[in-house]
């Protein structure tokens, strides 16, 4: 339910409208008391998407915000669907580079409009 009304970059539809998450992508398991592995696999629209890697990092930080419980977040391209998804998979996974990007006005711009709930 929390990243369903995420809103794709370039498109006016969500990720769920557009099939980029569904409700299968979704995993949660206990690994501890109270805390929780989520793993998300995402598919983007098509195989050689160029905002791949934001639509990474608006799912790791809309659920990093609304997440009510301790977890540990992965999040990659469903396997097979990105000509560069091993590259992605490592950006968005990677807590320093994720925090740099967060430090870009602009990025962190279009990151807060595609998570912003709709009013």
């Amino acid at each position: 339910d929390i990243i369903r009304t995420i809103r794709d970059p370039e498109k006016p539809n969500t990720l769920e409208e557009l099939e980029v998450v569904t409700e299968n992508c979704v995993e949660v398991q206990e690994i501890g008391e109270d805390e929780y592995l989520v793993t998300i696999r995402f598919t983007p629209t098509v195989p050689h998407c160029s905002l791949a890697t934001l639509i990474g990092l608006c799912l790791r930080i809309k659920l990093q915000r609304c997440l009510p419980f301790r977890h540990k977040l992965e999040i990659y391209i469903s396997e097979g669907t990105h000509s560069t998804e091993e590259d992605i998979n490592k950006q968005i996974n990677d807590k320093e580079r994720v925090a740099a990007a967060m430090e870009n006005p602009n990025l962190r711009e279009i990151v807060e409009q595609c998570v912003t709930e709709p009013d």
